[in-house]
């Protein structure tokens, strides 16, 4: 999810995403006659999802509501949450993601991070938008680390963790291009082939436009990691004129290096 700093588009985002997880998922666990122990573990691993896609702490009354349960629940799975430091609690009660997450997400594709965040880096403060790698999760594009430019006014931020469809977005036509579209119905059948990909795998990079998040563009490169499934680099940047071919050269590169460095 992008959320546009000290926007409104922050604060609708995260309503949509609330608006969602209440509909959808909240009592997903319940209808599908699932045990109450699975049922508690996704409904803990959900609640550091919010928690880590909310512009700001919540409440208890914020989070049992967005879960779907009553707040006796929600104030359980806090409570072993909590333990592992995988959530704190400010001076006013409000709920926010803990440094225990911090280590954990150390060890999530190490040597991927390592390789990526200089160049995103440098990516970043050449370009003046927001960088950021992705990893491919099932049928979602997941954001694994990202990097905003320094002094350079208002800026959009991509969180670590935030998803959305490999078939939506310049990340995901990236992956994309690296396969046929028989490969790809193989490996990704309830999500279609773009055919935006075949010209991304000409020109090296995909561009997307008013698809995530409307009013915002993304252009994004593929990087092959040896054994395993590629990621994509990427930026993000509000519709203002910018010309694709100079930014998606400037991508391509970058993923190029990083492919180098974990070759």
């Amino acid at each position: 999810m992008f959320k546009v700093l000290h926007g409104p588009a922050q604060a609708t985002a995260y309503d949509e995403a609330m608006t969602w997880t209440r509909t959808e998922s909240g009592t997903a666990a319940d209808k599908a006659g699932q045990p109450a122990h699975s049922q508690t573990l996704s409904r803990g691993i959900r609640t550091l999802e919010l928690l880590a896609q909310a512009p700001g702490p919540l409440t208890i009354a914020e989070l049992a509501s967005a879960l779907g349960v009553h707040r006796s629940i929600a104030y359980r799975i806090l409570r072993t949450l909590e333990d592992h430091s995988l959530v704190v609690r400010d001076s006013a009660g409000r709920l926010a993601p803990g440094p225990g997450l911090a280590t954990l997400a150390r060890s999530v594709s190490a040597d991927l991070q390592s390789a990526a965040l200089p160049e995103l880096t440098r990516l970043s403060e050449d370009l003046g938008m927001t960088a950021f790698a992705v990893v491919w999760d099932h049928e979602e594009c997941v954001t694994l680390v990202a990097v905003e430019p320094r002094n350079a006014g208002p800026t959009l931020a991509q969180h670590p963790g935030t998803r959305h469809p490999v078939a939506n977005g310049a990340p995901g036509i990236a992956l994309q291009s690296l396969y046929s579209p028989a490969q790809w119905r193989n490996l990704v059948p309830t999500q279609e082939y773009r055919p935006a990909a075949a010209d991304a795998a000409q020109l090296g990079y995909a561009t997307s436009h008013d698809e995530v998040i409307r009013g915002l563009s993304s252009v994004a490169a593929p990087v092959r990691i040896p054994g395993k499934r590629p990621a994509a680099v990427a930026v993000v940047y509000v519709q203002t004129g910018q010309k694709d071919a100079l930014i998606g050269e400037a991508v391509r590169a970058a993923a190029a290096r990083i492919e180098a460095a974990l070759a």
